[in-house]
């Protein structure tokens, strides 16, 4: 069983494919590294592709300490993940918490990453409802420690962001809840209470994402409502960002809409390598009067 073992002592679950210029995915919180198989089978083509599981998830460990989890530490473990392949420089590849996961990645080490890919970014993270956001993880948390992820896989089919979801690819729906609901409690729970129910807003570090560099690619589905500001507020703030709005799609962009999200970040990818992903000219105010 292929393990990156972090600076704490802690395994994560990794698998790879393929060669070449290396591409890290990392996954939202109702998934782990198996939610990334679709862009496994078709980056593969080119690239060579990571996908890993989160402390806490399935394949890696599960530390009981609650300290012991973060974004902070999600951070670090994708760096101890390319570490550990002796990989210098990687695109990373983002969704939901992966994403933030990801935006935060290329603010702290920069000089390890080609470029970022933020989708389904944002949720509870805006100027707005932030506070709250993070009182309601606290309390899915409790609720998790007390139900367990079966009842909480089970919930997740009547949420808006995941409907259009189930209503295209029911297989593919039932196969996202049925790996759900085998995430062990206890990690789940830590991760719900230290990452979710922890973390800063994204509009605290609004200094810091004007002087980031790279290129960005941030992929937003339009009926990922709690999704939509914030994939705007980032891409008026980061100097090399484009966005891409997916129509009739909802947060779990990469597994709902596979060849779309593909096709998008191939050709990010693509113009990134080839220099040609550069920042907008400026927008003048006569532009407004054309």
């Amino acid at each position: 069983m292929p393990q990156a073992t972090t600076s704490d002592g802690v395994k994560l679950y990794y698998e790879e494919v393929g060669s070449g210029t290396p591409i890290l995915f990392v996954h939202e919180y109702s998934g782990d590294w198996r939610s990334w198989e679709p862009q496994m089978r078709f980056f593969a083509r080119k690239y060579r592709c990571i996908t890993y599981s989160f402390r806490g998830y399935p394949g890696s460990d599960v530390p009981d300490d609650g300290s012991m989890y973060g974004q902070q530490h999600a951070v670090d473990d994708a760096r101890h993940v390319l570490d550990h392949l002796k990989i210098d420089r990687a695109h990373i590849v983002g969704l939901s918490q992966g994403a933030f996961a990801t935006a935060h990645f290329g603010r702290c080490y920069p000089d390890r990453a080609l470029s970022l890919t933020l989708a389904g970014i944002g949720s509870g993270a805006g100027r707005e409802g932030h506070e709250q956001f993070k009182k309601d993880a606290q309390a899915t948390a409790a609720l998790i420690r007390k139900r367990g992820m079966a009842h909480y896989a089970e919930s997740l089919k009547t949420n808006p962001t995941r409907s259009r979801f189930k209503l295209k690819d029911p297989r593919g729906f039932a196969e996202f809840v049925k790996h759900l609901a085998e995430h062990p409690d206890a990690g789940a729970a830590n991760t719900m209470e230290n990452y979710q129910g922890k973390r800063p807003s994204l509009y605290d570090f609004d200094a810091e994402w004007k002087k980031l560099a790279l290129p960005v690619l941030i992929i937003c589905g339009d009926e990922d409502e709690p999704c939509l500001q914030p994939s705007l507020y980032l891409k008026h703030v980061l100097p090399n960002a484009g966005l891409a709005m997916f129509a009739k799609t909802g947060h779990t962009v990469n597994i709902e809409e596979p060849d779309a999200f593909n096709r998008e970040v191939w050709n990010f990818l693509t113009l990134a390598e080839a220099g040609k992903w550069m920042p907008a000219e400026p927008m003048g105010a006569e532009a407004s009067r054309i």
